[in-house]
């Protein structure tokens, strides 16, 4: 059975598509991504950790209040960060691997989150544990996750580690609920027009596999 929270964010993180992953340094710079990635039909962020001034990131896009954008953090790899990113304002949590007391801490803070797994049995293992999906990671081959979705179609999947524009499609294609997307799409080094290029095209891509375009 899937894990349920009280907040509506979980239902609203299921239904996003792309996870827009921030990890580099983007100081300054945290509104100006947000909006160029929204204006590309981006709805969730994941801020990472191990990114300098994060927890301020999280905090200063959260503090905007803007409705249509969830706000996450990433790379989330102990009980104490958990509580750090949520008090920061982090609406979903994202983490590298499965660590039972991470994910007893979220849901303890009721933040729904999304640790990581690559085998049947590790993702298995974080789902049961109380994981709202689960993040296959790397994940570089669709094939794959088609593989893994196969007995274990009941488990939200969210691919990552590997999703270019080349293979988004065929990642949602495969089964993936929703796609992580890093440097492909969110690279510190982009200038910020291409960002909004980019998520629209991402978004574009993510719609037709999933039978969503308008």
């Amino acid at each position: 059975m899937m894990t349920t929270f009280d907040t509506l964010s979980a239902d609203t993180l299921l239904n996003v598509g792309i996870v827009a992953i921030l990890r580099g340094k983007y100081a300054g710079r945290w509104p100006e991504y947000a909006d160029a990635l929204m204006h590309g039909g981006i709805r969730a962020l994941e801020i990472t950790l191990n990114s300098p001034g994060a927890l301020a990131g999280i905090a200063q896009l959260r503090t905007r209040a803007t409705p249509n954008l969830m706000v996450g953090a990433g790379t989330v790899l102990s009980v104490e960060q958990v509580h750090a990113a949520v008090d920061a304002g982090a609406q979903f949590i994202v983490t590298p691997d499965t660590d039972e007391s991470v994910i007893a801490a979220c849901r303890a803070r009721n933040v729904p989150i999304i640790p990581g797994a690559y085998t049947a049995t590790e993702i298995k293992r974080a789902f049961n544990a109380g994981a709202l999906a689960v993040k296959l990671f790397p994940a570089d081959n669709p094939a794959y996750l088609k593989a893994i979705r196969a007995p274990l179609n009941h488990i939200p999947l969210m691919a990552t580690g590997g999703v270019t524009l080349d293979n988004a499609a065929a990642f949602i294609s495969a089964g993936a609920v929703l796609l992580g997307v890093a440097s492909a799409l969110t690279a510190d080094t982009l200038p910020i027009e291409q960002v909004a290029e980019r998520a629209a095209q991402f978004m574009q891509r993510v719609a037709a596999a999933s039978g969503s375009e308008t």
